[in-house]
């Protein structure tokens, strides 16, 4: 299956881009959208969604299949963690998740189509209309391409022309999935651009700012206050930094046949996505006094992940990835060998996974690509001690608890300042619900009119 030259990312790698064609490419988006998306109604944009994303399900569908084909080489992912990342994302974008997105975020369905109230606001005899930007450019970061995913999604939603600008070398992906998108509806995709440059291209970056209503962005902190330098004060600015995340398991939730439920969870979470997202784990803290002990509990895990590389193996890496692990794995063996608190499990012949044993609660921040610290605590609070250097930069905890004892938790580590706990094994599994960091994604987008009668 050939691409067709629908998109910027399509041209031949020796194209040359030059700001006029971004800025031409920016002046066509919003007249398409003008024409061909500002009108649409809702529920036929929730059809169109939710009608792709249920394509993208079929093991036969072509821009899956060459999603699989192609995606390996191009990201570095194996075709079984791709199939697996595509298939719990797109699970989420039904017809019902994607209302129950707009009732939660804007209050009611139908707020972006007419003026409407929820029952609270028929007693106060108000109703409001939101309106999203004319003109959206997004800035991915990494070859993660689920949140490129997402956010056009979003931008089909409230109706925006949308410039999506990829990381280098990482546009395949978005790239088919704006493809199926014209496969499904020629006109919208229209509204649709994805391109592919190196990061700190003034020139062309200036031509896509200046035409901006509204920039999100995804990436370092230190790349987002560059970003947000050359953007327009007019302009809407919408950063999403950098952010960890770590599992924590319970004494009660490690009682008898428990143990082993918890360790594949873990596993599940340190092998979505090779562990290279924000919502992968660096750390799994493990209670002392459960049914297993915290180093039990890595041997267990990296018996897992041994039998994970064989139905789901790892992506290939590069030279200078794989000798971070080495060196990291080397360091682990000297201190091994010199102390009772300190073990390490890895993979043989292979960077493929490495499990590392510390009976000491300060964070570690992992080399990923399957490489997992677990962690000895007394309870959250020691964990929480040892993760200060964090705080503020968690994304997601994943939690593996009893009932009775979850609440509790969930609270102090809100407290604590974590945006999102979700049951262990669910890390890279969001719900289409889901806050980013803690900030509705639909609601950010938009701007309110409220009728006052």
């Amino acid at each position: 299956m050939n691409l067709p030259n629908y998109f910027i990312a399509d041209l031949p790698p020796e194209s040359v881009l030059t700001q006029s064609l971004i800025e031409e490419a920016c002046q066509t988006l919003k007249r398409n959208r003008e024409q061909y998306l500002a009108k649409r109604t809702t529920p036929a944009l929730i059809r169109l969604l939710s009608e792709t994303a249920e394509n993208w399900l079929q093991p036969d569908y072509p821009f899956r299949k060459l999603a699989l084909e192609q995606g390996p080489a191009a990201t570095g992912f194996s075709a079984a963690t791709l199939a697996n990342g595509l298939d719990a994302f797109f699970r989420q974008i039904t017809a019902e998740n994607l209302r129950a997105l707009l009732v939660q975020d804007l209050g009611h369905a139908q707020r972006l189509d007419e003026l409407s109230a929820t029952n609270a606001e028929l007693v106060a005899r108000r109703s409001a209309l939101v309106n999203a930007p004319e003109f959206l450019v997004h800035i991915a970061a990494g070859s993660l391409p689920v949140p490129v995913f997402m956010s056009i999604i979003l931008g089909v939603l409230v109706r925006s022309a949308q410039f999506v600008k990829c990381a280098h070398g990482a546009s395949l992906l978005p790239r088919l999935f704006a493809h199926s998108l014209y496969e499904s509806d020629a006109k919208l995709a229209s509204c649709l651009e994805i391109a592919d440059w190196r990061g700190g291209n003034l020139p062309l970056e200036t031509a896509l700012f200046k035409e901006a209503d509204c920039v999100t962005a995804t990436g370092s902190d230190e790349t987002l206050a560059k970003i947000r330098h050359h953007i327009p004060a007019r302009t809407r600015f919408l950063s999403y930094g950098h952010r960890v995340s770590f599992g924590y398991v319970t004494s009660e939730a490690l009682a008898g046949f428990n143990s082993k439920k918890a360790v594949a969870h873990a596993a599940t979470d340190v092998v979505a996505w090779d562990q290279l997202g924000c919502l992968s784990p660096h750390v799994i803290y493990v209670e002392h006094g459960g049914g297993v002990s915290a180093e039990q509990f890595a041997e267990m895990l990296a018996q897992e992940l041994a039998k994970r590389e064989q139905d789901a193996p790892r992506g290939a890496l590069p030279a200078e990835s794989a000798a971070v692990i080495a060196s990291r794995r080397a360091l682990y063996e000297i201190r091994a060998a010199h102390s009772p608190d300190t073990r390490h499990w890895c993979s043989e012949n292979s960077t493929a996974w490495t499990v590392v044993f510390e009976n000491d609660p300060q964070f570690q921040l992992s080399c990923l690509n399957r490489f997992i610290y677990v962690k000895a605590v007394t309870d959250l609070t020691h964990a929480l001690q040892g993760a200060d250097s964090i705080r503020g930069h968690v994304s997601t905890v994943g939690l593996a608890a009893t009932e009775d004892h979850a609440p509790a938790l969930v609270t102090q580590l809100s407290r604590w300042g974590v945006t999102r706990v979700c049951p262990l094994g669910k890390m890279q599994e969001p719900p289409l619900l889901w806050r980013h960091d803690g900030r509705p994604a639909l609601a950010d987008l938009v701007t309110w009119t409220d009728w006052e009668q």
